[in-house]
C-alpha cells in the first residue's frame, strides 16, 4: 500500500520537523508568564518582564535597542495605545547581521514559547511592481479575485487570547514604492482591504515590525576612513557609532521613502555594529543553541577557553556581524562534529543518565573533542 506508507512517512517528518523546531526555540527561560498580580482592564495579560527576559537572554550588545522594544512592550500591555491602529509600528535599522531579526524571533520565543510564532513577509521578493498584488490580492476580473486571497497568515496576525500577534516586514527597503505604499492604511488604520472587497485583514491586535539595511554600506565606508585612528582621531570614530549613526541613517530613511510612509512609523531603533568585546558571549550563545538541537543525541559541547577565543578571533567580521561567526562555527565545530557523529565516535547512553559532554579543543589545524569524565 504505497499510498499509506507515504502518509505514515510524511507524517513521521512532519513530527520529526515539529520536535527539532520546539528544541531549537526551548531557551531554559520561561515564556511569557501570565500577568505578575497587576489589575487592569486590559485585552493583554503577558508579564513584561519575563518576555523581556527571554529577548536578552537571546539578543546581545544592543541595550538601547532593547530599551526600545520594552518600551514598547509596556505600552502594548497597558492597553493604552489607539485601538483603531496597530498597537505599536516599528522600523528596525542598522547593518546586517546585528540581530534585527533575531529580536523578533526572541519576542516569539518569549510571548508564545515558538520562535516562529509570528507572520513574516520578505520585502525582497516583492521588487516589482505587480507584485503588490501579493499583499492587497488580485483586483476584479483576474484570476483568484474572488478568493481575495494574500501572503498574509490571519492567525498569526490575530495572536491568541491575551497577547499580540506579530508582523515582520523584512528588508523592506527592496520592496517597490508599490507595495510599501500599501502599507499605509495598514499602519494608519490597522485593517487592509484586499482589492476585490472580498476580505479584511485586521492588524489592530497586531505588532508591526519592518527591518532595513538602509544606510549601512554608507556607514561601513565611513567608518573605514577612520579605521586604525589614534587620539582625537579614534575618539572621532567611536563617536560616529553614536548620533552620526542614527544621523546617517535617518537621512537615508527619508531619501528612500516617501514622507507619509515615514510618518506613519511609532518608532524607528537603529542597531550598532557588534563590537569585538562581544563576540566570546556571541560564541557561547551559539554552542548553547547548538547544544539544543544536539539534545536529541544525548550529547552537549563545551568550549575550553582557548576555543572560545579562536572561534572570537576567526568569526569576528565587523562588516558581516553575527552571520559571519556562525559560518565560522559551522566549519570549526559542527561539520567536524558531524563527522565525529556519523564515524560512531559517540555512543549515546540511556535517557536516565545526564548528556555525554564533550570538551572542544582547536589548535591552527584541526579540531578535537575529548569526551569529558562525569563528576
Amino acid at each position: 500500500m504505497p499510498y499509506l506508507t507515504d502518509k505514515l512517512n510524511d507524517a513521521e517528518r512532519r513530527r520529526a520537523d515539529r520536535e527539532a523546531l520546539a528544541a531549537d526555540s526551548a531557551t531554559g527561560l520561561s515564556s511569557a508568564a501570565e500577568a505578575s498580580g497587576v489589575n487592569l482592564q486590559s485585552r493583554y495579560s503577558f508579564d513584561v518582564a519575563s518576555v523581556m527576559g527571554v529577548v536578552r537572554h537571546e539578543v546581545r550588545g544592543q541595550p538601547k535597542a532593547l530599551e526600545s522594544i520594552e518600551r514598547m512592550l509596556k505600552v502594548v500591555r497597558a492597553d493604552i495605545a489607539d485601538p483603531r491602529r496597530p498597537p505599536f509600528t516599528a522600523l528596525f535599522m542598522g547593518p546586517t547581521g546585528v540581530g534585527k531579526t533575531e529580536t523578533i524571533r526572541a519576542l516569539a520565543r518569549g510571548l508564545y514559547g515558538d520562535a516562529d510564532a509570528f507572520c513574516r513577509i520578505d520585502m525582497n521578493t516583492l521588487s516589482q511592481e505587480h507584485y503588490s498584488a501579493a499583499l492587497t490580492g488580485a483586483p476584479p476580473g483576474y484570476v483568484g479575485a474572488k478568493e481575495g486571497s494574500t501572503i498574509f497568515d490571519q492567525e498569526l496576525l490575530e495572536g491568541s487570547r491575551g497577547r499580540p500577534g506579530i508582523m515582520l516586514f523584512d528588508e523592506v527597503e527592496k520592496a517597490s514604492p508599490e507595495v510599501t505604499q500599501a502599507l499605509l492604511n495598514v499602519f494608519d488604520n490597522g485593517q487592509m482591504t484586499v482589492a476585490s472587497g472580498e476580505r479584511v485583514y485586521n492588524f489592530r491586535n497586531t505588532i508591526v515590525f519592518m527591518t532595513s539595511n538602509l544606510g549601512a554600506r554608507d556607514l561601513y565606508r565611513h567608518q573605514e576612513r577612520f579605521k586604525g585612528g589614534l587620539g582625537w582621531w579614534r575618539a572621532l570614530r567611536e563617536r560616529l557609532t553614536g548620533d552620526d549613526l542614527d544621523k546617517v541613517l535617518q537621512d537615508r530613511l527619508n531619501e528612500h521613502f516617501s514622507p507619509e510612509f515615514v510618518n506613519r512609523i511609532d518608532n524607528v531603533t537603529v542597531y550598532n555594529w557588534i563590537e569585538r568585546e562581544m563576540v566570546e558571549e556571541l560564541v557561547s550563545m551559539e554552542v548553547e543553541r547548538l547544544n539544543r538541537r544536539l539534545q536529541k543525541h544525548h550529547c552537549a559541547l563545551r568550549l575550553d577557553k582557548q576555543a572560545r577565543s579562536e572561534l572570537a578571533k576567526r568569526g569576528y567580521d565587523r562588516q558581516y556581524g553575527a552571520r559571519a561567526l556562525r559560518r565560522v562555527i559551522r566549519s570549526h565545530v559542527e561539520v567536524p562534529f558531524a563527522d565525529y557523529l556519523l564515524s560512531g565516535g559517540h555512543e549515546p547512553g540511556p535517557d536516565s543518565e545526564p548528556p555525554a559532554a564533550y570538551e572542544v579543543h582547536i589548535n591552527k589545524t584541526d579540531v578535537q573533542f575529548k569526551r569529558m569524565k562525569e563528576s
